[in-house]
């Protein structure tokens, strides 16, 4: 008697590990097409006018004129509106971008983690289907989104941004120094927010536990940062000895070093040590610019200006530096573009909301520098281009990010409206993308 009813058990369990296997595999294979939509694949300036596309599971499968419907898959009529695909942010901070900077004061990793996941729903609905996370601690939202579990955008994180003392990720109180080595490490830091790290040991030391972390690239400051009270942006930050220990751990793990920049010398440094991404980089000459290119570094730079959107500051410190940076903008978009430096597009949004609602606003304003095709391509193929640097670590390797083509990622935006001919169309995502598709999940679709 004891037997069968064991033998029961064991069979209801068993069919109801195959049912669930059943419907995982179907739901692997669920099929969407859309038709008759005008397709930017990502590189080429011209669109395919009155294209198909299938989507089988989180994977393109087949692009053409003409596609008949498969039995049971949804067909979306993209009624003659432009499919591009989705957009990547290679300057992003998931744990700074929603959290105010009342809450780095009064707040705690709990409000930062809830702050950062509610708003990665909001990050996908402007369209942004990936980010480079250069700095924070994303990692269990990242987790989250990959198992579906909450909306968001795919995340290549870099974890806690390393300075050294005095750096520009110092963010310890001016009565924090001189520390005592028996003290422990601030509450930011023990909560992998940012970190500090001094001498070849210790930068080893910390590199390998962010590695171990999850990071898919290494951020640094390797320079003076503008929301940063102790460090002018003049100063070059780590010794040569300390970037070259950076560099040989992260390549150890086959992957790169991103360092915050703004200045000739601390970029020449960066650049001599092996680092690959020049993160900001506002002031740099046209010399280390053909340095960056000699190297095939990258500039990963953002369109901020002194404007309406400009970010504020409570210390009038920052506010100068600020205006120093940002009346530099306009100079260093044209210089590199006219050197053929790899650029790279983000935004580099943090601790104001309302601005960071404006992130495809900020896309929009490349405008002013780069023709509508030039800014979309930055913004999807050439992106995808730089995140390819994390090598192994890349975490999204089974198909290609930022383009329209067959086994590419099913990461789609369809937009009511041509942006190769009206970029501001990106600036409302709220009213022109109409369908919002991630890893062949639609997120939006307003045209039902």
């Amino acid at each position: 008697m004891r037997r069968n009813r064991r033998l029961i058990i064991f069979l209801i369990f068993t069919s109801l590990f195959c049912v669930s296997a059943i419907t995982r595999a179907a739901e692997s294979k669920l099929q969407v097409l859309i038709t008759n939509a005008n397709i930017f694949d990502g590189k080429s300036e011209k669109l395919s006018p009155g294209m198909s596309v299938l989507i089988e599971g989180n994977k393109i499968v087949r692009i053409d004129e003409s596609i008949t419907a498969p039995a049971g898959s949804k067909v979306i009529d993209g009624g003659g509106r432009t499919l591009i695909p989705g957009l990547i942010d290679a300057h992003w901070h998931t744990s700074y971008a929603y959290a105010a900077q009342s809450t780095i004061v009064t707040g705690d990793i709990s409000e930062v983690a809830i702050r950062g996941a509610m708003g990665s729903k909001a990050t996908l609905l402007r369209g942004f289907t990936t980010v480079r996370d250069v700095g924070g601690n994303p990692f269990t939202i990242k987790k989250m989104i990959d198992s579906g579990e909450i909306p968001g955008p795919r995340i290549l994180p870099s974890g806690p941004p390393i300075s050294q003392t005095a750096g520009h990720f110092d963010y310890r109180s001016l009565q924090a120094t001189p520390t005592n080595p028996a003290d422990p490490i601030d509450y930011w830091q023990r909560n992998a927010i940012l970190l500090t790290a001094d001498g070849v040991p210790e930068v080893i030391k910390r590199t390998r536990e962010v590695l171990r972390m999850g990071a898919t690239q290494i951020k640094i400051s390797g320079g003076g940062g503008v929301s940063s009270v102790f460090d002018p942006l003049d100063v070059s930050q780590f010794t040569m000895d300390e970037l070259r220990a950076f560099v040989e751990v992260a390549a150890s793990w086959n992957t790169y070093v991103a360092s915050h920049i703004f200045t000739d010398h601390a970029a020449q440094m960066a650049l001599e040590a092996g680092v690959k991404s020049i993160e900001h980089g506002f002031l740099l000459s046209e010399k280390t610019l053909r340095l960056m290119k000699e190297k095939g570094a990258w500039l990963s730079i953002q369109p901020l200006l002194d404007d309406e959107d400009a970010f504020e500051f409570n210390d009038p410190f920052s506010t100068q530096k600020w205006i120093q940076v940002t009346s530099a903008t306009d100079k260093i978009y044209s210089l590199a573009k006219k050197i053929g430096v790899n650029i790279a597009f983000g935004t580099d949004m943090l601790f104001d909301p309302a601005t960071t609602a404006k992130q495809g606003k900020f896309l929009a304003k490349l405008n002013r520098w780069f023709t509508p095709y030039e800014a979309l391509k930055m913004a999807t193929s050439t992106n995808a281009e730089l995140l390819k640097l994390s090598g192994p670590r890349h975490p999204y390797q089974e198909g290609e990010l930022g383009v329209i083509e067959e086994g590419a990622y099913a990461d789609l935006l369809l937009v009511d409206g041509n942006p190769l001919e009206n970029l501001d169309l990106v600036a409302d995502p709220d009213r022109n993308f109409v369908l919002i598709m991630k890893d062949g999940k639609i997120y939006k679709n307003t045209m039902e």
